[in-house]
């Protein structure tokens, strides 16, 4: 759904009802279910920011588009901010293991294309190129 906005700031309640083509009423529905948090100014008006924007249009799309209802629209937000969460995590959590793998390698290891075989009594680690032995 193409709106014009502006590159930042915030919207009142009434220009972004008519930038998307809803009553006021729906936006303060939205709210009160839970699905849009806009910040409010000093004077209690509400104000939408351009992610609060990002997150209407995907409301409007399930509801619109896919028909999903209010309780259908809540579940799907909640799953969508789980799933970023535990993206989230998973980098945090492979980044980790990479940088412990890194500084606890031993420095033959590290070089590419070398893969250890074995370690025999009295002599040297034996690696291997491409599946070829390296004295």
């Amino acid at each position: 759904m193409a709106t014009k906005r502006k590159a930042k700031g915030a919207y009142m309640i009434s220009a972004v009802a008519e930038m998307y083509g809803i009553h006021p009423q729906t936006l303060r529905l939205y709210e009160r279910e839970g699905l849009l948090r806009p910040s409010r100014s000093d004077g209690n008006t509400r104000l939408y920011t351009d992610e609060d924007l990002e997150r209407l249009e995907f409301i409007l799309n399930l509801a619109r588009d896919m028909g999903v209802n209010m309780a259908g629209i809540a579940i799907v937000l909640q799953m969508r901010e789980r799933m970023e969460e535990m993206t989230r995590q998973m980098q945090g959590f492979v980044e980790y293991v990479r940088t412990e793998m890194l500084t606890r390698m031993p420095q033959e290891v590290q070089q590419p294309g070398l893969v250890p075989l074995r370690k025999r009594p009295n002599s040297k680690l034996q690696e291997t190129r491409l599946g070829r032995r390296v004295d």
